[in-house]
């Protein structure tokens, strides 16, 4: 693997927003253009061109298979990692409308209950979700067609917790939906212990009267940089996001046992692809450019793991030995893990908000937090005030995430950036204090 590949920058920038999004690997853009040239036809046609499409797409579902550790029949393509995010939940919905007796009545076994029936479907979150899977739920929760507990993360370990999500579960729980890591700490979830915590309880203590609970995760923020397996995570749906890998802006959603265990029921209707679960004409391109950006996770991530870490603790330990005690880590707490290439780090001081820190630096390209909020780029972002940061500091953080093909030269020129910016503001807080 060479890391010293051009990456996506010109010369006098240096970007750590990786989170965000990833630019597309060479070889990804090259099945990309080679399925666009020579897999043009429909998958669902019998002649040559639809064959080879249909065989294009076969290859890339193999290969996100293997990198989540499913079987290839138990993943299908979606839009990206927002469909995959609200088809779990409509389906965890309807599900228990379909099979929960007294959610019948009164309502409507498709579309649920009315607004004024006790008896609706619950869910389980965390206070720390990403907006794909927090504002649905929120807004079916408004609606009054489902009940949702947002688990609050601990403010010891930044995570939330197994014992506080089984304190949650109902009899009318039908959806456990937790993220694999914080796409602004990068605090990994302990994933696998909630889900066998809950699977214990959906075999042992639920009556047959009572919906299961489906079990789901969005890997968004894991694929490509720690190893995930859905047979140690005990999950039934995986979300897989391709622009967070290296790949296209599409993705995939696993699901466990598809056809015969777990359900899934579609959100469009149209000409039967993906076995009825996603209609529409595959997006051959894309899913070949999807599949071989998962085939480079497959051969390349210890490689990825190692040096993304290893440049990320080089920023960290230059952080603190320029700043000293003026910085403050806020996803290095006690008992947690973090994903290999996240760290979140207010500078603190008067004046230093994350934003007037980040306008001041000409080489770096970094953010303040999730993407999905850049509208909000002055406020402290909700995630760190719920883990416990405080107002002052979650104010000043910097989220900055680095890459395959980051430097600890690119981290070198990052910090002087940081350098000048925070002598520069520290100097006209002084001075406009001074004039006072």
């Amino acid at each position: 693997m060479d890391l010293s590949r051009p990456r996506a920058k010109s010369q006098s920038s240096v970007y750590l927003d990786y989170n965000a999004t990833t630019p597309l690997e060479p070889e990804v853009l090259t099945a990309i253009q080679t399925a666009l040239q020579t897999a043009w036809g429909n998958p669902s046609s019998s002649y040559e061109a639809g064959k080879k499409a249909k065989a294009t797409i076969d290859t890339a579902r193999t290969n996100i298979a293997k990198m989540v550790g499913g079987k290839k029949e138990d993943v299908i393509f979606t839009s990206g990692g927002t469909e995959a995010n609200n088809m779990v939940i409509l389906t965890a919905m309807k599900h228990f409308w379909k099979t929960f007796p007294e959610a019948g009545g009164g309502g409507d076994r498709e579309n649920g209950p009315t607004q004024h029936r006790s008896v609706k479907p619950h869910i389980i979150t965390t206070n720390i979700e990403h907006d794909s899977v927090r504002l649905p739920l929120e807004a079916f929760q408004k609606e009054g067609r489902i009940d949702v507990t947002f688990v609050p993360a601990s403010k010891l370990t930044g995570r939330v917790e197994v014992q506080d999500v089984l304190a949650a579960v109902r009899p009318t729980t039908c959806l456990v939906t937790i993220m694999m890591a914080n796409n602004e700490t990068g605090i990994i979830m302990p994933v696998g212990d909630i889900m066998r915590a809950v699977r214990s309880v959906n075999s042992d203590n639920r009556s047959a009267s009572q919906p299961r609970i489906l079990l789901h995760t969005d890997a968004a923020q894991t694929i490509g940089k720690v190893a995930v397996d859905v047979e140690e995570l005990g999950v039934d749906y995986l979300t897989v996001v391709g622009h967070k890998f290296y790949g296209p802006r599409i993705g995939a959603l696993y699901i466990r046992g598809l056809r015969h265990d777990t359900p899934l029921y579609p959100m469009l209707y149209g000409g039967g692809q993906e076995d009825n679960y996603r209609p529409g004409t595959e997006n051959t391109g894309m899913i070949a450019g999807l599949g071989m950006a998962a085939s480079l996770v497959n051969k390349d991530l210890e490689k990825y793991e190692s040096h993304m870490r290893e440049v990320r603790d080089y920023l960290e330990q230059q952080l603190k030995d320029r700043f000293g005690s003026s910085v403050q880590f806020n996803g290095k707490l006690p008992g947690s893990e973090r994903i290999p290439n996240t760290c979140n780090v207010s500078i603190l001081g008067q004046g230093l908000q994350g934003q007037r820190v980040l306008s001041r630096c000409p080489h770096l390209q970094a953010s303040v937090g999730s993407a999905c909020h850049s509208h909000n780029i002055n406020r402290p972002s909700h995630i760190l005030l719920a883990i416990g940061i405080p107002c002052e500091v979650a104010g000043n953080a910097l989220r900055l995430s680095v890459g395959r093909h980051t430097t600890k030269q690119d981290i070198d020129l990052v910090l002087q950036d940081l350098q000048e910016a925070v002598t520069a503001i520290t100097a006209e807080e002084q001075s406009t204090q001074n004039s006072c």
